[in-house]
């Protein structure tokens, strides 16, 4: 079983991304129903087996609560190991709704594509970078949660 310090460990996410991802994602907020629904849009093209974890749902519904989630985690990434306990319930929550890890590398991918066309011209290297390492350790703290392996 891996302790959480360790976890955080992993992947850095440094006060300088932090600071990008906050500020970039205020950028967002904006147009947050349009870039949940792209997100979903480009989701289903590339991992078409996604589709079907989110029947039980409409999609711009699905999308104010993907909105709502990113919102609220990237407000609280200056704090992230108080995260985790919720990242780890958020992640015992998409095991029963079907979620695989494999499915972590496509929402990933998705995300970083909806926010390239979302932040256009501000979606620079550092930018990128920075929403790459934040969506690492996030993503790896929901796979190590869902199998079980967060502890106190």
């Amino acid at each position: 079983m891996e302790n959480k310090n360790n976890l955080l460990n992993a992947v850095t996410l440094t006060s300088e991304q932090i600071d990008i991802v906050k500020s970039t994602w205020a950028m967002v907020v904006p147009i947050a129903d349009q870039a949940g629904l792209l997100f979903y849009s480009r989701l289903f093209e590339i991992a078409p087996e996604t589709r079907m974890l989110f029947t039980g749902t409409s999609i711009p519904e699905q999308s104010k609560k993907l909105l709502a989630m990113l919102s609220y985690v990237v407000s609280k990434l200056d704090k992230i190991e108080t995260l985790l306990d919720e990242v780890y319930a958020l992640a015992q929550r998409h095991v029963h709704y079907g979620v695989k890890t494999e499915h972590y590398d496509k929402v990933g991918e998705a995300l970083l594509w909806t926010l390239a066309q979302g932040l256009q011209n501000a979606w620079t290297d550092e930018t990128r970078n920075a929403w790459i390492n934040c969506y690492v350790v996030l993503s790896q703290a929901m796979i190590h949660g869902a199998e079980g392996k967060m502890v106190a």
